[in-house]
């Protein structure tokens, strides 16, 4: 198996790296910059603008801290900071939040912050009909009291050690009532940019809210291009079409890039557990034995190597290496397909299986996802490839549910509760799992919330969820004069309030 997996991965590498070597002599034309101006470049294009109603990461890599803000933020060094909260405190119990809001804070149609928005925002999250995609930030709340127009008192049921956590993600964000109807589309928010125009399929425009609370941003006119192919983006980078890529899909070409005297590079990591997600809840995947003989068919390694050329971090379980309750589970299941085999016949698979991989366009996705399949193929497992736009990845696999296998990267901080969600995509449910993590949220210590985390991973990874295979790797690229690009994420964001020209 080695060897074929080799040949395979071999070619992949060639056509990659004989790609670029043409692009070689390429360099950004010597142009005078435009200081009120920048283009973001991004893999992939949200498929709606309204982060408290859809899924996908991409969502907040061009709303968070641009147009939208919640009470809370992270910064780029995963610290919780005043947003439009300007302070808060909390009782002793941790069953009461009272925030103060900021007073000059206003939304871009000009109409004033109060505390029925954030009242109407965090009741619409948590409603039956609601889209949010992370309820459980906002569950544990038990009533919202607004007693000024700048404050609000938040009333827990029960003590939550996450709850101020959650507040700091995409999902939580502040809207306005009179104009939610259109966020999906035609966001209003109480950012430093507001929303202009949206080309489907090519690009979103925004431009700076001169109002903004927190002063005005040095850039005035910023735009977001969507460039899918990673051999594209590299070709955008030399061409000086893109000031900044947040995270290009082609490391092979580091290198170069780290070569070209007009930019600059940063190999910095993201919160993304990049996974071969399966489907637990349907045969034979809901049978461990044939979840594990797939994992040890998988040499983890050759996957990171050929999809992030080698700068993933490897994971054993669904849990980040940066995190102080970590546990490395990576040797739990080695790479052994003539035991993968033998699992399989006991399993009832002498013959092998036939098994759907589809998978989503990000480059590490469909890179590794041929990797992937050859090496199933080597014990009889014939998974056939369907490549996947995003709306559609989003709509089949994550909503519907009709999957064997993918390969994605879950890009959000702490997001071990995934496992214990009802309905969830991969179809895992286990008690022993789900008191594990009710521990993480109830825990009064650091070190019995540690001792509940290290818990959960370690049943995920004996359960054989998911095929875990490294953290997702951030690689920025951007012109020498731009500085402020977030080197590492916590979470998915490009806040442009931070960026300037040098």
């Amino acid at each position: 198996m080695a060897a074929t997996t080799g040949r395979v991965f071999g070619k992949l590498l060639v056509r990659s790296v004989a790609t670029f070597a043409l692009m070689g002599a390429a360099a950004i034309p010597a142009l005078a910059q435009n200081k009120d101006t920048v283009v973001i470049c991004q893999t992939l294009e949200p498929p709606i603008l309204d982060p408290s109603a859809g899924a996908a990461a991409a969502i907040r890599e061009v709303t968070y801290a641009n147009i939208f803000e919640g009470l809370v933020g992270l910064d780029r060094t995963s610290k919780i900071i005043p947003r439009l909260a300007e302070s808060w405190t909390v009782s002793d119990d941790g069953l009461k939040f009272r925030f103060k809001l900021r007073k000059n804070a206003t939304f871009h149609d000009g109409s004033p912050l109060t505390s029925a928005d954030v009242k109407f925002s965090l009741e619409r999250a948590v409603a039956p009909d609601s889209k949010n995609t992370q309820k459980w930030i906002f569950e544990p709340i038990a009533a919202i009291a607004t007693p000024a127009p700048d404050e609000v008192e938040i009333t827990l049921k029960t003590f939550s050690a996450d709850f101020l956590d959650g507040l700091a993600w995409g999902d939580a964000v502040i809207v306005s009532e009179k104009t939610i109807a259109k966020a999906a589309t035609e966001p209003v928010g109480t950012g430093p940019y507001k929303f202009v125009r949206w080309n489907r399929g090519d690009r979103l425009m925004l431009e700076r809210n001169d109002t903004w609370w927190g002063g005005q941003a040095a850039i005035k006119f910023a735009t977001f291009r969507f460039i899918t192919d990673a051999q594209a983006q590299v070709s955008a980078l030399l061409a000086g079409d893109c000031d900044a890529n947040t995270n290009i899909g082609a490391q092979e070409a580091v290198p170069q890039l780290m070569s070209n005297a007009n930019l600059k590079v940063n190999v910095g990591r993201t919160e993304g557990e990049t996974i071969v997600a399966m489907n637990n809840a349907k045969a034979p995947l809901n049978d461990v034995r044939v979840r594990k003989a797939l994992a040890m068919a998988i040499d983890r390694r050759l996957v990171n190597e050929g999809a992030v050329s080698g700068l993933g971090t490897p994971i054993g379980s669904h849990f980040s290496p940066n995190h102080p309750a970590y546990v490395d589970l990576t040797g739990a299941i080695p790479y052994d397909p003539a035991k993968a085999k033998a699992l399989l016949a006991e399993a009832g698979f002498p013959n092998g299986l036939n098994l759907t991989l589809r998978l989503p366009p990000p480059a590490y996705a469909r890179r590794g996802g041929e990797i992937v399949a050859a090496m199933l193929k080597e014990i009889g497992v014939n998974a056939t490839i369907e490549p996947l736009e995003w709306p559609q990845w989003l709509e089949r696999v994550f909503r519907g549910k009709d999957f064997d296998l993918t390969i994605v990267s879950h890009v959000e901080p702490m997001d071990l509760n995934i496992y214990a969600r009802d309905n969830y995509y991969f179809g895992y449910t286990n008690p022993a799992f789900r008191a594990a993590l009710a521990q993480t949220k109830t825990a009064k210590t650091e070190a019995e919330r540690n001792a509940a985390f290290a818990a959960a991973q370690r049943q995920i990874a004996e359960d054989q969820v998911n095929v875990f295979l490294f953290m997702l790797p951030k690689v920025t690229v951007a012109k020498k004069g731009l500085s402020g690009m977030w080197e590492n994420w916590p979470l998915p964001a490009n806040p442009l309030a931070e960026l300037k020209w040098n």
